[in-house]
């Protein structure tokens, strides 16, 4: 992390925490998500064929999107490793992620979303690297993405501080009170605007030199774009830039993500509601055209955690009517698939 330690902040009073922000399943069992729904993945459009065999894992190509997919010695997905892009999704104990204060619907997925250390490349099975990080990682049970994410809730989660005092997880906010809106359940009735460092309340010093203060008004706030990049940038390790244009990481805005991140487009933008969505796995940014007046113009960003328990395409974001990260269901259902508000406007997505 790039940043410059200082003391600990007072943190502005809090509401009190209502709901669950996630339970966790027993261990062992089977995780419902697109890519892996079974077991054996969804939509492979590959050659199927088997690259190395050590021991009894197979390594097996895939494409569109190209990828490498690790099975165990029953077929089942392992792992899977998508070219040019640095998230990786492995197996492990189920988990189910719920938030009854804004929905009914919980996601149980047995994924666990990573960050390799390089961006994947076709055979990087082979590269000495490997074979350590996988072992070590696939039976790993620390905090994925996933996890850090849920870290955030706007349903309730404790503070956790750093060793210089920098409260760097524990429940956000979207932003500060717009008081030209009056709607609670508009999306604008919180003001977005904030990044990263204004949640944690510490300057930021980016690659490039450039330098950003935090407002102490939106202290604890992070917007949906925001959010993205405290989770994959302050805590997963992505490079970081504040601008809106191409660079090495995530750039600020939704908009800019969708066009120049890193990774890869797994769904384009092609100015329409995607319906083939079997491409997705969990951990994808998806992008979101919501202003009525401009509906292409990508504006809202999430995260793909799989299927709900109803079998709808559910993200995770932060949002205004919730007042910060929500897999919740208030002003718009956090789904993909359907015709409700976030569905309509539902454009693209990228794998980091």
């Amino acid at each position: 992390m790039h940043s410059d330690p200082v003391g600990r902040r007072n943190s502005p009073t809090r509401r009190a925490v209502l709901g669950t922000v996630a339970g966790v399943a027993a261990a062992g069992a089977a995780g419902a998500y697109a890519w892996n729904r079974h077991g054996h993945g969804s939509g492979d459009g590959g050659d199927g064929g088997v690259s190395g065999r050590p021991g009894s894992r197979t390594f097996e190509r895939l494409s569109d999107p190209g990828r490498t997919v690790v099975r165990g010695p029953d077929g089942d997905t392992l792992a899977t490793f998508t070219d040019g892009a640095r998230t990786a999704v492995l197996a492990g104990p189920s988990r189910t992620f719920s938030e009854p204060r804004t929905t009914k619907a919980t996601v149980t997925t047995n994924a666990w979303v990573r960050v390799l250390p390089h961006a994947w490349q076709q055979g990087m099975e082979k590269s000495a690297w490997f074979k350590g990080w996988f072992t070590k990682t696939l039976a790993d049970t620390g905090p994925d993405v996933f996890a850090a994410a849920f870290e955030y809730s706007s349903a309730g989660a404790p503070d956790k501080h750093n060793s210089a005092g920098v409260r760097y997880a524990g429940t956000a906010h979207f932003g500060p009170r717009n008081q030209a809106v009056n709607s609670p359940l508009d999306f604008a009735y919180h003001d977005e605007r904030s990044d990263f460092y204004d949640y944690l309340g510490i300057p930021w010093t980016f690659s490039d030199g450039t330098r950003a203060q935090p407002e102490q008004a939106r202290y604890g706030d992070v917007d949906c774009s925001g959010f993205q990049r405290l989770v994959w940038g302050y805590r997963m390790g992505l490079p970081l830039h504040n601008t809106n244009t191409k660079g090495a990481g995530l750039p600020r805005r939704a908009f800019a993500i969708a066009a120049y991140g890193p990774g890869r487009m797994v769904i384009p933008h092609t100015n329409r509601q995607p319906t083939e969505l079997d491409v997705l796995q969990p951990g994808d940014l998806v992008f979101f055209a919501i202003i009525k007046n401009r509906p292409n113009f990508i504006d809202h960003c999430g995260m793909y955690m799989g299927l709900d328990d109803q079998g709808r395409h559910r993200f995770y974001s932060s949002r205004s009517a919730a007042n910060g990260p929500t897999l919740g269901d208030l002003s718009g259902h956090s789904l993909l698939d359907g015709t409700d508000f976030y569905a309509r406007g539902f454009r693209a997505a990228r794998r980091l």
